[in-house]
């Protein structure tokens, strides 16, 4: 299902859009808050520029507001649903996800923001 090749590959993994050999962020790690937003300027492999154009990543906000009520709804439905909790612990379970998966939902949306825009060619080296 999550083959190399295919976007959910390269958004799930945060590798190269275009040949999918290597890590876009300096640190593969999210949690590391003091390099989340460091990433290499050009994949080592195929040269693709990450930052396409100055102040690039800032359309991935847009994105980071649609993934984020994702997350939310996930946690309220878990939670209130599932669990059957009340409202006031069914608001703390979705304030405490969000905080809890901002540097993943910050990279993931980078990673779809990228891979609107890249797509992978499995014939980078041959050129």
């Amino acid at each position: 299902m999550l083959k190399k090749g295919s976007k959910l590959y390269s958004i799930l993994t945060g590798t190269c859009p275009k040949c999918q050999n290597e890590s876009m962020y300096v640190d593969k790690n999210p949690y590391n808050l003091s390099r989340i937003f460091q990433m290499h300027e050009r994949c080592s492999h195929c040269e693709q520029k990450y930052k396409i154009e100055p102040s690039f990543f800032y359309g991935a906000m847009y994105v980071s507001y649609g993934v984020g009520i994702a997350f939310g709804v996930a946690a309220f439905i878990i939670s209130y649903i599932f669990l059957g909790t009340n409202l006031k612990i069914a608001f703390i379970a979705i304030i405490t996800t969000l905080v809890a998966f901002m540097p993943v939902i910050m990279r993931l949306s980078r990673n779809i923001w990228i891979n609107m825009f890249v797509d992978y060619d499995k014939d980078w080296n041959k050129k």
